[in-house]
């Protein structure tokens, strides 16, 4: 629960999935809980049509939860062209539709061959051109091909955001130069995470989002349990840390930031 000094620490939590089935028994009580920690806002995030359907869904039953829609790399081989049509023809003109993706490069897991994975992402880049949209970016293990394929294929028009990251302080000057802001996840909080650390003291602070990624990646003091979008905190506190900021200082950026991101009219 917020303690009185907290009370003006409201958060954004840029990127969960709460469509995930680890979510399907409690989620009413997650939610709750993010709101009990001053998260107002959440964005939820689809990978394939199913889980942008059940998204939808979620968007549609609680006010403060918005979606972002479109196929992770991890599914790239899985999803054709029509089922990407479908959820851009029968799905992403819905009014809490805030986003496209989260798309990109994984070669890290590789579970879609790369050359599909490549296909797909610029595809989808050209997706949330069509739409307006700006784009929610995917990138493990490929960030040269990443910047690449932006670049070519002209991302800079809607802009977006690197969905987390985990890049060096170059990586970080060339996205934001093509207008995408850097979202941070939990994994600030990880005593191995001095890397990121190093780049989060660098960024220039009207470009930073926090997210949680949950069910993934719980940050300090939750490290290896599900992850929840009021677990946002704790990023939030890691970087006002960092910066030698109040938490209320964070929290004031980053849900300005991301209200910017998403043009989310009113948070």
């Amino acid at each position: 629960m917020l303690t009185e000094n907290q009370e003006k620490s409201l958060l954004v939590d840029t990127h969960a999935h709460l469509e995930m089935p680890v979510f399907k028994r409690d989620l009413p009580l997650v939610i709750q809980r993010a709101k009990d920690e001053g998260v107002t806002t959440i964005l939820t995030v689809g990978i394939d049509p199913e889980s942008c359907r059940r998204t939808l869904e979620i968007t549609e039953a609680y006010k403060e939860i918005f979606a972002i829609l479109g196929v992770h790399p991890h599914h790239a081989a899985e999803v054709q062209e029509g089922d990407l049509a479908y959820i851009k023809e029968d799905m992403a003109h819905h009014e809490k539709v805030k986003a496209w993706g989260e798309i990109g490069l994984d070669f890290y897991r590789n579970l879609s061959p790369p050359e599909t994975q490549r296909e797909r992402f610029r595809q989808q880049i050209n997706i949330g051109r069509e739409l307006k949209l700006p784009l929610v970016i995917h990138s493990r293990q490929a960030t040269e091909e990443t910047l690449k394929i932006l670049q070519e294929e002209r991302a800079w028009e809607v802009g977006g955001v690197i969905h987390c990251f985990s890049a060096d302080k170059k990586a970080a000057e060339k996205y934001l130069e093509m207008g995408f802001y850097i979202s941070i996840p939990g994994v600030i909080t990880f005593k191995g995470a001095q890397g990121l650390r190093e780049v989060v003291k660098k960024l220039p602070l009207e470009w930073i989002l926090v997210e949680t990624d949950a069910p993934f990646l719980a940050p300090v003091p939750h490290r290896g349990k599900r992850n929840e979008p009021a677990y946002v905190r704790f990023t939030a506190e890691t970087i006002a840390e960092i910066r030698k900021l109040t938490l209320s200082e964070v929290a004031s950026i980053t849900t300005d930031n991301a209200r910017r991101a998403f043009n989310l009219d009113k948070l």
